[in-house]
């Protein structure tokens, strides 16, 4: 995942690299959005974030907070909640996954 500066406002945008669907071992980039409580505000901020993906008819949301540890290292911990298009009421029970993620800075 790779994200912008935080405006003035708390929003940014950015990418989020996956290689989850594919089978050839390259990573698929997807558009994100998204907003956190202004940094000058909170220590450990809380964020959110929406990823709408290019290669499926699907969108995750993730919410979370951003730890910073005792080396200054900043850890994002979220929790997604994943909606993918569906054909009819009655396949709705398929249609949402839920999970945990933790990201941290790669140098």
């Amino acid at each position: 995942m790779t994200i912008s500066a935080v405006n003035a406002e708390g929003g940014f945008t950015g990418s989020y690299h996956t290689a989850v669907t594919v089978t050839d071992k390259r990573s698929l980039v997807s558009p994100l959005k998204g907003s956190q409580n202004r940094k000058s505000q909170r220590k450990q901020p809380t964020f959110g974030f929406t990823v709408s993906w290019t290669f499926s008819n699907s969108m995750t949301v993730f919410v979370g907070q951003c730890f910073v540890d005792d080396n200054g290292e900043e850890i994002l911990k979220t929790m997604w909640l994943l909606r993918k298009e569906v054909g009819s009421p009655s396949a709705d029970w398929k249609a949402t996954r839920v999970g945990t993620n933790v990201f941290t800075r790669i140098k």
